[in-house]
């Protein structure tokens, strides 16, 4: 691998939906669950795919056809070719923030750039290597910076033998769910071009408000200042970390047995293990507290339930607090069956107590003020469809991720290559604590490398 290879910007344009929005649509109003996310950084997540052998003009059709296609997905995702407005005014004092969705946007950005690089250089090191995140735009931005910033930016870099299409967008617009529902929907589209596209999964538009409240809601600040803080991670290792179907099963069956139980999920299970190994490795005292927190879809826990297709944030994040003395003393099973616990109890009334008590006092996260050193954060999910992206070039041999949202203790969660239940998991840990888990035989016995 070359020490320093260097992302070289070929072209930059914008993409506008391919028809009008409609009047009726030109405003996009934000819930709670996006305000909240005003300080958190862009979602970011790309595809990596082997290049086809010998087409002439390969690139160019290629470029073509991804402007083309996401020209048509922007129709149905009109809020992503937005911009955001703040509505600010003394008497009477408000302070509202939304999406501005007319047709005199410039659009979503779209880069081509390439990298003198192979698809081995990225896939073969341990570590993520760190032009990975070069591979992607809008590095560092958080989401309110949306107000002069593009709300999705795709940058389409072509490697020696590859291509690796990165996705940016602001998660004001959308979270995990929505973030692959729009890349599922654009993939299906250009899959299908030259057809008459009809979209498998339609987008829902219709934002959630409690009663009462919304479309717009008038927020208790005076000045931007008072949402953003900016946070810079420490030196950190990023490195996946493989575990087959066979040993989640494993994993399970313990945590189920161990709970005598057996409704504890995979997902749990294995939360409750990455937990305990990076708590061990992080060599703290029993008497500290360490926090597993995990980022819970709510479309399904409300009544009645939000479409699968509400598109925009609907996501809470559930915490489990104990002593590092009491997770390392207890089993597999106690641990699995806290977070276990925490999930199944985020129900519709809890999530309506949580926007009331957001409602009578705005909270917006930030990584500065709302991790600590003995967290662990489990975000995204193995269950979105990440590998049946196809863009003409087959099956993505990798998903990565760049720079957004990663601090020490966050572990990314993907479905795993092969499918069939197998999971990836991109853990960031500053570089002793990644060697002492790296080292550790009771969470590696686990993991498939």
């Amino acid at each position: 691998m070359m020490t320093s290879p260097i992302i070289q910007r070929v072209s930059e344009c914008f993409i506008k939906p391919l028809h009008p929005i409609p009047e009726s649509n030109q405003n996009c109003y934000l819930t709670t669950w996006d305000i909240a996310m005003s300080s958190m950084n862009y979602i970011q997540k790309g595809l990596l795919f082997k290049k086809p052998n010998n087409q002439q003009h390969f690139i160019h059709n290629l470029l073509e056809k991804l402007k083309h296609s996401l020209s048509l997905a922007l129709f149905h995702f009109y809020p992503l070719s937005g911009r955001l407005v703040t509505q600010k005014s003394q008497d009477p004092p408000t302070y509202n923030i939304f999406v501005d969705c007319s047709n005199n946007n410039s659009g979503a950005r779209f880069i081509h750039a390439t990298l003198d690089a192979t698809v081995s250089d990225i896939m073969t090191p341990i570590d993520v290597p760190s032009v990975v995140k070069s591979l992607f735009d809008l590095n560092k931005a958080i989401n309110h910076d949306g107000h002069t910033m593009p709300l999705l930016s795709i940058q389409v870099t072509e490697l020696v033998d590859g291509v690796f299409i990165g996705c940016s967008m602001n998660h004001y617009i959308g979270d995990g769910t929505s973030y692959w529902n729009f890349f599922n929907t654009w993939s299906e589209i250009f899959q299908g071009q030259g057809h008459d596209v009809r979209i498998s999964r339609q987008p829902s538009h219709i934002r959630w408000f409690p009663e009462g409240y919304g479309p717009l809601i008038n927020l208790p600040f005076k000045h931007h200042d008072e949402i953003i803080t900016r946070y810079e991670p420490p030196k950190l290792r990023e490195r996946f970390f493989h575990f087959t179907a066979e040993s989640i099963a494993k994993l399970k069956a313990k945590a189920n047995m161990e709970s005598n139980t057996n409704k504890i999920s995979s997902f749990q299970s294995l939360s409750a293990h990455v937990w305990r190994g990076i708590t061990r490795a992080r060599d703290l005292t029993n008497d500290q507290v360490t926090t597993c927190m995990l980022a819970v879809n709510n479309r399904p826990r409300m009544k009645p339930p939000l479409p699968k297709e509400y598109f925009g944030t609907s996501v809470d994040t559930v915490s489990v607090k104990t002593t590092v003395g009491e997770l390392l003393e207890n089993d597999l099973g106690w641990a699995a069956w806290k977070v276990h616990s925490a999930v199944a109890n985020h129900v519709d009334l809890e999530i309506r107590k949580m926007v009331k008590k957001w409602l009578e006092s705005p909270m917006i996260l930030s990584l500065k003020h709302h991790f600590d050193a003995g967290s662990v954060a489990m975000i995204s999910s193995p269950r979105f469809n990440m590998y049946g992206n196809e863009f003409g070039m087959g099956k993505p041999v990798a998903v990565l991720s760049g720079y957004a949202n990663k601090c020490d203790g966050n572990v990314t969660a993907y479905e795993g290559h092969e499918g069939g239940g197998s999971m990836d998991l991109e853990i960031s840990l500053s570089p002793n604590v990644m060697r002492a888990l790296e080292l550790d035989q009771n969470f590696m016995n686990a993991v498939s490398l």
